[in-house]
């Protein structure tokens, strides 16, 4: 039982790792921008490029 709760730790270790979990918030901020009808899009090309340029 303890070797799947590592197992599963440590998996998602890998996932949040790196530069992706300081990208979040900005992919997070243009998900729900995008959600906008008409604008959404274009309303959320700066938050779009504050993930790119964290994480390319």
């Amino acid at each position: 039982m303890m070797s799947v709760k590592k197992t599963m730790l440590l998996l998602l270790s890998m996932l949040l790792g790196g530069c992706g979990v300081v990208a979040a918030p900005c992919r997070v901020a243009s998900a729900v921008i995008k959600v906008v009808p008409v604008i959404g899009h274009a309303a959320a090309l700066p938050t779009d490029a504050c993930a790119a340029v964290i994480d390319p």
